[in-house]
């Protein structure tokens, strides 16, 4: 099952229109403001299975590799209702992600990654040190 790209943009402004009305409610019931719920403007916020949060610039969602995992994601956590976007993967895998993405990865390696995230039922740092070690080989 594939996401159209148009698809993919409208979830992703959902889940940041969610998350901004969260993060607004917090702020105001928290004593001390804090900017950390907030991110530049052209980035979007997720989240991994261990809480960290990663901001990536809005023209990664075009990229396969946030498909699938907004896909995955969708998938175990469900659509958010009230709250961030939470990706099926460690912050050791999304390090990883991040930095294909900074390099800007050739589209065989993406397709490559793809697949074997599709295979993968879960992103654990026992598969991320395999996908470190494979990017410090090539």
């Amino acid at each position: 099952m594939s996401i159209s790209p148009r698809k993919l943009v409208k979830m992703a402004r959902k889940w940041q229109r969610v998350a901004s009305l969260r993060q607004k409610r917090i702020k105001a019931d928290d004593v001390a403001t804090s900017n950390d719920f907030s991110s530049e403007k052209g980035h979007f916020i997720v989240y991994t299975n261990d809480e960290t949060r990663f901001s990536f610039p809005i023209a990664y969602l075009n990229s396969s590799i946030f498909r699938e995992l907004f896909r995955m994601s969708e998938e175990e956590y469900g659509l958010p209702s009230n709250g961030p976007i939470t990706l099926p993967c460690d912050s050791q895998f999304m390090g990883y992600v991040a930095s294909l993405m900074q390099k800007k990865a050739a589209k065989d390696v993406e397709k490559a990654l793809v697949l074997s995230m599709a295979s993968c039922r879960y992103l654990t740092s026992s598969s991320s040190s395999y996908y470190a070690h494979t990017m410090y080989i090539d």
